[in-house]
């Protein structure tokens, strides 16, 4: 079975930034490489364990078009990317370069986005596919070949999600009501309302009886007190929360398997990174002892 690893670049690059932000590792020279470092031993990690045929790397590069002409604040809030991520982004970059390990991005569209694309593409394809993301918007996009893979943390093993995982998580028939969970109680980190007042176990309940966002506001002067309120004055924030939480999947790129396969890296030019980074324990894992 072909085996397609898409990791999501920005998110892991964070998770990796934060896991040493009380000892962040810094060079001689003071370049704080923790994000770096992070990422690479999760892609590393990934390599080895999970032996995937075809592997690509997706970034964010400038923001969603479409959801920022529906809703100007989305991801308004968000906090300004911290030195230390802007530092490691290019020398991330660099790093797939030499590991031959395509790094992908399309401008106007979030890396969800592209991800969403490219597992539908790859699954048509006859590949297993896997979405490398802490992100749990990701689960509409689950199938019996389309997992999420949650990366492992502190310890404990990464975490495979199917539909049936999907499902249970959030209290849910069908992995599509991600959307509609999403549109009802809203995302936080990607500022998106919802129904002001509706949390998560309320809006599976109103799901597990109307399937969907429209029925539950269609059905809306049948829902008693303070609730039925909420959703008859949260009516047009509900509808456009679930397009801002819709993952696109008709993004302008294409899954070609030759340019996706994992092969040997480029070992000239990753002994010149790694020595400028001071990765020696690293160094030798990819490398070897010389």
């Amino acid at each position: 079975m072909k085996k397609l690893f898409l990791l999501d670049a920005y998110a892991l690059i964070f998770r990796a930034y934060f896991a040493f932000a009380r000892n962040p590792r810094v060079t001689s020279k003071g370049l704080d490489t923790s994000a770096v470092y992070g990422f690479l031993l999760a892609l590393l990690d990934v390599i080895e364990k999970e032996k995937p045929s075809h592997l690509a790397v997706v970034f964010d590069i400038g923001g969603s078009e479409v959801r920022e002409q529906l809703f100007s604040e989305y991801k308004a809030h968000r906090d300004e990317t911290p030195e230390g991520i802007k530092v490691a982004v290019p020398y991330i970059q660099k790093l797939l370069g030499a590991m031959r390990i395509p790094a992908l991005g399309v401008p106007g569209y979030e890396a969800d986005d592209v991800i969403g694309t490219l597992a539908h593409q790859a699954e048509k394809a006859g590949f297993e596919v896997f979405m490398m993301t802490p992100d749990k918007d990701f689960g509409q996009l689950v199938t019996d070949r389309v997992k999420m893979y949650k990366p492992s943390r502190g310890g404990e093993p990464a975490e495979v999600m199917g539909p049936a995982e999907v499902c249970e998580k959030w209290g849910i028939e069908r992995v599509d009501q991600v959307i509609d969970i999403l549109g009802l109680m809203g995302d936080a980190v990607d500022n998106i309302p919802g129904i002001a007042g509706v949390g998560e176990k309320t809006a599976a309940k109103l799901l597990a009886e109307y399937g969907t966002v429209e029925n539950v506001l269609d059905n809306a002067d049948q829902l008693k007190g303070a609730l039925g309120e909420k959703v008859r004055q949260g009516k047009d924030l509900a509808i456009m929360s679930k397009k801002l939480a819709t993952i696109i999947t008709t993004v302008p790129v294409e899954f070609h398997e030759e340019n996706f396969k994992v092969t040997e890296p480029n070992k000239e030019a990753l002994l010149d990174i790694f020595s400028e980074l001071e990765f020696r324990t690293i160094g030798k894992r990819i490398l070897g002892e010389d």
